[in-house]
């Protein structure tokens, strides 16, 4: 598909740890990494139904091989349908802060979101940004949070190894050293159990989100 550029567009369900009771052998941690080496491949991942189905229209009428990356798991759906537009490799703003940027994709997004609440009422003003589309990044929106916020914190529910987290590193580091930290899969595989335990116990949840950027900001 990638080597003749076919405009085939992939629709994968069942990403990420949420899989729950089906286990390591299916939770699929690694998906963006292997896609995002795949050249003239995009790469996304909805934060909830209403991006899904813009993102789906929008793979549609994109010219070339795209992957979109759908959970098992009911999220809480946070857009509003009317008024929503969605544009590939762009990220969006879900709310301003100029502490620490904490840029989330997949139902990651939405916990960062309760996040930026509690941090809020913490003293901590954080930038929440939903990064549907790992590939192409959205640069610009990356580069003026870390020249205005000074601390990145990236969210997936994917591997550290190869994701959101490291396509932010290795733009940071070539165009604006900045200090980052990245809440995902370590290295390991997921085991059985209920989704929503399976998230907390591997540090994917706005509560431990908010830990982290407490750490990283000294408070």
């Amino acid at each position: 598909i990638g080597y003749p550029h076919l405009n085939v567009k992939i629709g994968a369900t069942h990403g990420g740890i949420s899989v729950g009771e089906d286990g390591a052998s299916h939770q699929c941690c690694e998906d963006f990494a292997l896609m995002r080496t795949i050249p003239g491949m995009v790469v996304m991942s909805p934060s909830d139904d209403v991006e899904a189905r813009a993102m789906v229209k929008a793979a549609y009428e994109h010219e070339g091989p795209v992957y979109m990356r759908f959970g098992r798991s009911a999220v809480p759906v946070f857009h509003e349908e009317d008024g929503f537009t969605f544009q590939i490799g762009k990220g969006e703003v879900l709310m301003d802060g100029s502490d620490v940027a904490i840029i989330a994709t997949g139902l990651l997004s939405y916990e960062a979101l309760e996040a930026g609440k509690a941090l809020k009422e913490a003293g901590i003003s954080a930038r929440i940004i939903n990064m549907a589309t790992i590939k192409p990044l959205d640069e610009e929106l990356v580069l003026k949070a870390a020249q205005e916020c000074g601390k990145i914190i990236t969210c997936e529910e994917h591997s550290v190894i190869g994701g959101l987290g490291e396509a932010v590193c290795a733009l940071l580091s070539e165009k604006c050293p900045t200090l980052v930290r990245r809440i995902g899969v370590n290295d390991e595989f997921g085991h059985s159990g209920p989704a929503a335990d399976l998230l907390k116990q591997f540090g994917l949840s706005a509560e431990h989100i908010v830990e982290v950027a407490k750490d990283f900001c000294g408070k």
